[in-house]
């Protein structure tokens, strides 16, 4: 599946990690993230609970009226973003979480805010109420990756990266992200095999294919 999620949106993002191969990490995993929040429109039915790291003191029954104004301001914050007023979007997207805290597309707007603050622990808790309200989704599950490798977290990152290499296989971002995840954890085998993928998946994916050469593949 090919990423609606284009690089232009979250260049700023790739300033987070310090170390050149941590970098090189933050970097191809935020290829698959911008404010594009299209995939992640709200379903038919919500769950029963609101996301803890969002719940509000009354979430139990959420109007149309508040959905409909959320959506709003999560459009605005979208703009405003993509503008590069991120502490204008900030607003906006926590608005649109006030009104609607079953909103994915905020929760996942406003988590990659956060991750560009470099305030990770914020956006880990906003991507997994996303993911959470989207479990097919890959986005979500790579933006939180992408934290836990900013923060060292690189078990808890090769995780989200299973699971998002099982619900989307054809997605070469994913592979190659997950082949980075684990050569830094020194499973070689792992890397060689994610690398293989990402390669088979889009050829000219230069990260993959030097990762590929490193770990012996």
């Amino acid at each position: 599946m090919a990423s609606p999620f284009p690089e232009r949106g979250l260049a700023r993002l790739r300033q987070i990690w310090q170390r050149p191969f941590a970098l090189v990490l933050m970097g191809t995993a935020l290829c698959s993230c911008s404010f594009d929040l299209g995939s992640l429109m709200p379903e038919k039915e919500k769950p029963q609970e609101a996301p803890k790291a969002t719940a509000t003191a009354d979430t139990s029954a959420v109007s149309a009226g508040n959905v409909s104004e959320a959506q709003a301001h999560a459009a605005k914050a979208q703009s405003l973003a993509k503008s590069g007023a991120t502490a204008a979007a900030l607003d906006e997207f926590k608005r649109a979480i006030g009104l609607d805290p079953y909103s994915a597309q905020a929760l996942y707007g406003r988590a990659l805010i956060y991750q560009g603050n470099n305030q990770h622990d914020f956006a880990i808790a906003d991507f997994s109420a996303a993911s959470g309200l989207n479990p097919q989704k890959v986005e979500p599950l790579l933006g939180r990756a992408a934290s836990y490798l900013a923060l060292g977290k690189v078990k808890e990152a090769a995780a989200d990266l299973d699971e998002a290499s099982e619900a989307d296989p054809h997605n070469a971002q994913v592979w190659t992200v997950r082949g980075q995840a684990y050569e830094r954890l020194g499973d070689r085998a792992k890397a060689a095999a994610s690398y293989t993928k990402a390669v088979a998946l889009r050829p000219r994916d230069d990260a993959a294919r030097s990762g590929l050469a490193r770990v012996g593949g």
